[in-house]
Order: structure tokens, then sequence, then C-alpha cells
């Protein structure tokens, strides 16, 4: 996508991310000095669409959360630009973020620790709603009710603690608690990889319902590719702080180009005990962020590479309409 951004006009796109950079400091010695630099997030662009659902997949370590997270600002950027309605919140001003957080929430991947066991749901819930000064004390209440009835949780439950409910109802509070302020972005950061499969497929339809009923906007970060393809309307995959290659759900998955997105592929687990598909399997193991290889970052694990993926880092670019790759053989 580069700096200049992409074609894509304002009106259909919600979010874009231009050139996003996030490292993280590694100090050591007597007076605690920068020794290295963790490379989670580097020089990433992408772009999210109105009513969309962008999957986000990657191994773990790729800087998936780490992305997701910057986006919203809960860990500050180290460069590079992110533009939600065309305002740059990765620039903005204490008080102005403050207004556009109500349009962006998060579901985070472990509902128990987001939720203070101290504090009862209700009050976790509302929280943000006395934060914002949004209606009275008696208002509140009423919002997070509809809020609880919406991911199918009772008024009665708001005077429950987090440790009274089992793994898919804290799922379903952590939902209600990013519904509540009625945002129009939700980072979804892996909100089904601690669930049991049953209670996965019940969270996923809730989110699908809800993204119908409120007209929302999703970033759905995941590791599974089969809950990607049920969920998503595009799909992006990270490597190693790196995008590799972004496309609509169908088209990735009939016709995957990175080598990398092969790869995953051939790993999904087909229901046909029958047909049999030819693994790749990788060699070595994901280099460190922190010493990053030359060139492209995926070469010493790719199966096709050749001499120039080491010397030079590929251009992410569309290949075709709207798919695009970081691959210098394709």
């Amino acid at each position: 996508m580069g700096t200049n951004g992409n074609q894509y006009s304002g009106d259909e796109m919600l979010l874009e991310v231009q050139n996003l950079v996030k490292y993280f400091p590694v100090r050591g010695g007597l007076l605690q000095r920068v020794q290295a630099w963790v490379r989670a997030v580097d020089d990433v662009s992408f772009f999210v669409r109105k009513g969309e659902t962008l999957g986000l997949v990657g191994e773990s370590g790729c800087g998936k959360t780490t992305l997701g997270r910057t986006i919203l600002r809960l860990i500050e950027p180290t460069d590079g630009h992110v533009y939600f309605e065309g305002s740059d919140i990765a620039n903005m001003r204490s008080n102005d973020l403050k207004h556009s957080r109500r349009d962006m929430q998060i579901i985070f991947q472990d509902p128990f620790s987001s939720l203070d066991p101290r504090v009862p749901i209700g009050e976790s819930i509302g929280e943000g709603l006395a934060i914002h000064g949004i209606g009275d004390p008696k208002t509140r209440n009423k919002m997070v009710q509809e809020a609880l009835a919406n991911v199918g949780l009772y008024p009665e439950h708001a005077r429950r603690y987090p440790h009274e409910f089992s793994g898919g109802q804290r799922q379903r509070i952590g939902i209600a608690r990013a519904l509540v302020l009625q945002p129009k972005f939700i980072v979804c950061d892996e909100p089904v990889s601690a669930l049991d499969v049953s209670i996965q497929s019940q969270v996923l339809n809730l989110l699908k319902k809800l993204q119908e009923d409120f007209g929302l906007t999703y970033l759905f970060i995941a590791h599974n590719l089969s809950v990607v393809e049920h969920i998503s309307d595009r799909v992006a995959v990270m490597y190693l702080g790196k995008m590799v290659e972004m496309a609509d759900r169908d088209e990735l998955f009939s016709n995957p180009m990175h080598p990398y997105t092969l790869a995953l592929m051939s790993a999904i687990p087909l229901p046909d005990p029958l047909v049999v598909r030819e693994r790749i399997i990788l060699s070595g193991d994901v280099p460190s962020p922190l010493n990053p290889p030359s060139g492209c970052r995926f070469h010493p694990r790719c199966p096709v590479a050749i001499g120039l993926c080491s010397e030079v880092e590929p251009e992410f670019r569309e290949v075709t309409s709207d798919h695009w790759v970081a691959c210098h053989r394709v």
C-alpha cells in the first residue's frame, strides 16, 4: 500500500493503517540502557471497510495482538498512522482520543483476567458509560441490562461476580462491555480461542448477529483458519511483524499466493477422512523479532526462496484486484 495510502474511497473505508510500527525496547546493564529492539509490528499497512469483518491470522508471536492494541492506542505506536473515519488516532490528543474511544472497543482473549473479580459484572459493563458521562445512574443501568440481553444474559446477572459464570458466559460479558458504548469498530482479540468448540460456534454466531443488528465492523484476530473462514469477509496474513497477504476470504482460501499462506492452508483439517491433503512442512523455527532476517522475513523457511529473497524486502502490493501479496515469486 505504501506511504501514499491506497486507491479506495473514504466513503467505504472506516479504518486505514499506514506504515504502522511498534518496537519494544530491551534494556540491560547497570543503567538499563536500550540494548536492542523487539520489532513486534514493522511497517504494516491495510484497511478495513465499513460493516465488514477483516480476519487477521498468523502464528503465535507474529504481532497480531500487538497490532490490534496499537491501533486502539492501548499501546502507543512507535511510528505510522491510524486513520479512523479520516482522523489520525496515532497522533490524536488525549481529549479527542477519549471521545473517539467510544467508537472503538476491544474484546479480550481471556475474559476472566479482563474482569475485576471484586466488582459485579454490571458495574464492569457500565464503567465505560460512567467514564464518558453518558446518562444518569438509572439510564446507565438500563443500558447495561440491554447490553446483557443482546448477548443472551439476564438482568439479574448484573449483580453477580465473574467467578460465578462459565467461560462462555464470561466471554459474552466481555462482548456486552464492548457493545454498551454503541461502537462502530471492535477489535476481537482471539475471542473464542479459550472456549470449547461447542461454545465457540455460539459466540461466533452471536458476533455475526450483533454485526447485522448494529452495523458493526470487526478486526477479528485468530490463529484458527477454520474460524476465520467462517466469520470473515476478507483475510489478512501476518508473519513476524509483517503483512504478507490480504484478500477476499473466498479468493484467499481458493487461491493463496504467498508460500506462508500456502503452508497455513495445508494444515487445515479436512472433514472427509478419504481426502488427503499434501502438507507443507516448514523447516526451522520462527526467527526472533529481536533480529529478523534481511530481505523477506520468511525466506529462511520458504521452500521456493531465491537469492533475491534474502537481499531485498518484497513490497506489499496488489497483484490482482483486491489481492495484496508481499512476495518476489508472485
